[in-house]
């Protein structure tokens, strides 16, 4: 059997400065790339049509093109990871195992279970940091202690970055693949169809990274990246985008930084995978949970035009405007006191963007609980935020065309009445 060092694409979808691709590279050995469709993960989606796996399954063939012009491929397999490695040493001898390093639960114990695997069978487990540019504890306080609140953290960031500048990996250029040429299964056979989405591009204009700060909490305009979805499944490089942002946008910068703040506190406070606050006292909020006011809210029927747009949104694009997604959250732990795990959850079945650390880093500081939090008594009021940041109601209108129509719901609950009551109720949990 050939020899070979195998690497494992995960939220690496892309051949182009890609640290463990490059590593690999640049060993001996031919490089087999694969992909591995795990069940278990494939298994928790709730739809058939989750745009997820489609985008997935479209940044794959992108690779397969890629590859075939070097005489490659990519093996992609449908199977338990234990299992696929099993099936590829049948065909091959695998002589190392290259990949990026996960940072969620679920990944960590995945990862380790083949790197035993391997260590049994002589194989060499190889991971690298890839996905962000600060890891684990390579930014810590001066009394060696993690970060919690984001801007120390954004300012150690910042100096360490001054004394380390970015590297770029040419993995792109790397001609030492394993010629060969393979199958992929189609949506189809993995048990999916397509959700009929146009995902948003990869490209971002200099000058809307440079107008970000001006324009990115007024959801009517074109004033975000959308690259959220490609970095989460890493059809783009972090390194790549902290380049772009030096210089253009300070705003645009602390954006990326957040991302690697939320992966530092799942990496230190790994409570935050078993579904409880960050700052434990608020465990004890006695939420109200009702479930017709939360279908309310999933399907944008609160009778708040700017909550409704933005669940609407949601649901039919798997996007939501990151000011929006603020005012949605707040107004479901706040006014409708419905336990933010619901939302979180929520969200981490539509959004096509779903990131564990930063899905719950966000619902956490809405809710009071999380670091760096909104403070428990600050209760955005939907309707001015709609004023302030819709002010000619162009992304309402979009969304909910009907909200100066008669049929168009009464709020679901009174502003001031939530606002009171939300207070005396997280009053009484954090005194007790």
């Amino acid at each position: 059997m050939n020899k070979v060092a195998i690497f494992w694409f995960r939220r690496d979808l892309r051949l182009e400065d890609n640290c463990g691709l490059f590593q690999a590279l640049a060993g001996d050995l031919p490089v087999l790339p694969i992909f591995i469709f795990d069940p278990t993960i494939l298994g928790r989606l709730a739809s058939k049509k989750d745009a997820r796996v489609e985008f997935i399954h479209q940044a794959l063939q992108m690779i397969k093109n890629k590859l075939k012009g070097f005489g490659s491929d990519l093996m992609v397999l449908h199977a338990n990871p234990l299992e696929a490695f099993e099936q590829i040493s049948g065909l091959f001898s695998i002589q190392a195992i290259y990949s990026n390093h996960d940072y969620e639960r679920y990944g960590v114990e995945r990862d380790l279970k083949i790197s035993n695997w391997a260590s049994d069978h002589g194989i060499d487990f190889k991971s690298f940091k890839d996905q962000v540019v600060f890891e684990k504890s390579e930014l810590l306080s001066g009394q060696g202690t993690p970060y919690t609140v984001f801007t120390p953290y954004s300012r150690k960031w910042k100096e360490r970055l001054a004394q380390e500048p970015i590297r770029i990996f040419g993995s792109e250029f790397g001609q030492n693949y394993l010629k060969a040429e393979f199958s992929m299964p189609s949506l189809a056979e993995l048990g999916f169809e397509s959700a009929g989405l146009d995902f948003p591009t990869d490209q971002v204009k200099d000058e809307l990274i440079q107008n970000y700060g001006a324009k990115r909490d007024f959801p009517a305009l074109p004033g975000t990246s959308r690259l959220s979805v490609h970095l989460r499944f890493g059809t783009l490089s972090i390194r790549s985008l902290v380049l772009k942002a030096i210089g253009k946008s300070e705003t645009w910068l602390n954006e990326l930084i957040w991302r690697d703040f939320y992966f530092s506190i799942l990496h230190h406070f790994p409570q935050v995978s078993d579904g409880k606050a960050f700052r434990k006292e608020y465990d004890l909020i006695e939420w109200r949970n009702d479930e017709m006011e939360f279908a309310a809210w999933c399907e944008g029927r609160t009778g708040y035009p700017m909550v409704d747009a933005g669940m609407r949104e949601l649901n039919q694009t798997g996007f939501m405007h990151n000011r929006v997604r603020m005012v949605v959250a707040s107004f479901l732990v706040k006014h409708l006191l419905i336990d933010w795990r619901w939302g979180e959850a929520y969200f981490a079945e539509k959004l096509l963007d779903f990131d564990f650390a930063a899905n719950n880093g966000g619902w956490q500081w809405a809710s009071g609980s999380g670091c760096d939090a909104a403070p428990y008594f600050r209760v955005f009021n939907p309707t001015l935020q709609m004023q302030k940041f819709d002010p000619h109601l162009i992304y309402v209108k979009k969304w909910v065309p009907e909200f100066l129509e008669f049929n168009y719901p009464k709020p679901i609950v009174d502003h001031v009445m939530a606002r009171k009551r939300v207070v005396e109720v997280y009053q009484k949990a954090l005194r007790s």
